[in-house]
Formats: structure tokens, sequence, C-alpha cells
């Protein structure tokens, strides 16, 4: 089923002097640049975006989970870095819990973690189609 979304999109200018690129969504937006090792000035990378729909997707998860199942915490913060180990591109998640949940509920919380949707896309097979348009 087709998203009533536009397309998130990335723009680079070169006149900009910059080597950051804008990303617009239909309600917002934000920049996006090289690492610093290579030119990039700080701001959040690609790949800090990747490891960001991560936490974000895995917190919004868990919020319908915890509420649906009427579980009282103070706070939910979840954290992904990542690193190159090799060939294999790994990604750390962590998720701080503030309250009180039992072993048995800790369990289920992580089980629901890996039920988000992109970390089941990030598992999954991705396949990527590009088409090149010249103005």
């Amino acid at each position: 089923m087709p998203s009533s979304h536009s397309a998130p999109s990335a723009t680079w200018r070169p006149d900009s002097g910059a080597s950051a690129c804008d990303i617009q969504f239909d309600k917002a937006s934000l920049q996006c640049d090289l690492d610093p090792e290579v030119g990039g000035t700080g701001l959040p990378s690609a790949h800090d975006l990747l490891d960001a729909a991560l936490a974000a997707c895995t917190t919004l998860t868990l919020q319908l989970y915890l509420k649906r199942k009427g579980w009282t915490i103070e706070a939910l913060r979840v954290e992904v870095t990542h690193q190159r180990v090799g060939a294999v591109y790994q990604m750390l998640r962590n998720i701080y819990v503030t309250g009180a949940l039992d072993s048995e509920q800790q369990a289920s919380v992580l089980r629901i973690a890996d039920a988000c949707p992109v970390h089941k896309t990030l598992m999954g097979e991705i396949a990527i189609n590009t088409v090149f348009d010249q103005h």
C-alpha cells in the first residue's frame, strides 16, 4: 500500500561551499554531512541517520507495547551505535528503562524490540533499484 507522504529527498548544491546536504520530508527537514574524517562538519552522517531510524522505531514500537500492557515506567530511551568489523556492519542497540520491570517483562521488551519494523527491514533482504534522471 503506497504511503500518503512524499518520498524524502536529499539535495546538495556545489555553490554552497559545504559538503552537507539538505534532507526534506513532508513536514520536517534536517541536514546530513560526511564523517568529519573525510571532510564533514560534524553534522549527523547518513549512518547516524540509519542508527537514529532504528532507535526511533524501537522507541515507538516499545511505547505502543508498554501502553497496551499498562506497564508503568518513568522513561524509555534507545541508543544505537555502529561499527564496521571486517565486512560486517554491526549495530549495537541499548534500551534504557527508568522504572521497575521484572525479568519476564524485560524479556518481553527485548522480544518486542526485535519486532520493530525497521529492525525487521534491516534484518531482511533489501533490494535497491536506482534510476538516473538528468535535467
